[in-house]
């Protein structure tokens, strides 16, 4: 049987760590975003802030020129082991709240061509801005969240966290870790667990 399209999750999916918290971390002095991450983690657990509301006010904090966060993530992000394989085979559409600009570069790094669509970042001085992947409020989860942006169904999603939520209760089948694999275990949503990509191909190669 044929494998339906898979839609792959960047950020902690793809990568073994969080990108764009890597570069909060590099350019923004701690005494500014360790209290400001915990305000507004805090928020989203509450509801009180949607996950874009939070990454607004991150970023905010951001005022690093755009050369220079690409550059520092081209050199400290790793891909899980078989993503490159993992692409050749099943042409994965990469949807993200992760930014254009920082994704592609590290697909050039890797020797790869694939199909994005993701928020692009606006850069400036005083503090970077953020263009969204998708703007309109979700019907199902009430936030602007990535399914306004999934393909037609039937596919299957692969991802790790808060932005993947929404998006995988649409999928027919489900890959999931950390904080998504939590959520889904909570909901009682089956979902299957994943270290890298040669699991996973595995796993469809077998069904």
């Amino acid at each position: 049987m044929p494998v339906p399209q898979i839609v792959l999750d960047w950020d902690g999916t793809v990568t073994e760590q969080d990108t764009l918290s890597l570069a909060l971390q590099h350019f923004v002095a701690p005494g500014t975003l360790e209290p400001l991450t915990v305000r507004v983690d805090a928020a989203l657990a509450a509801g009180s802030m949607t996950l874009r509301d939070v990454m607004t006010a991150e970023f905010a904090a951001l005022t690093a020129p755009l050369d220079a966060v690409v550059a520092f993530i081209v050199a400290h992000a790793r891909v899980r082991p078989g993503f490159a394989e993992f692409v050749t085979r099943y042409d994965p559409l990469i949807l993200s709240t992760s930014f254009q600009q920082t994704i592609e570069p590290i697909l050039a790094r890797e020797g790869l061509t694939a199909r994005v669509r993701a928020s692009h970042a606006e850069p400036d001085p005083r503090g970077w801005h953020i263009r969204w992947v998708t703007t309109a409020d979700c019907a199902i989860c009430g936030e602007p969240c990535k399914r306004a942006a999934l393909p037609a169904p039937p596919f299957i999603y692969i991802g790790d966290g808060y932005s993947d939520r929404c998006a995988a209760l649409a999928a027919e089948r489900i890959f999931a870790r950390d904080g998504l694999a939590r959520y889904l275990e909570g909901r009682g949503v089956a979902y299957e667990p994943f270290t890298d990509f040669h699991s996973i191909d595995a796993s469809l190669r077998s069904a």
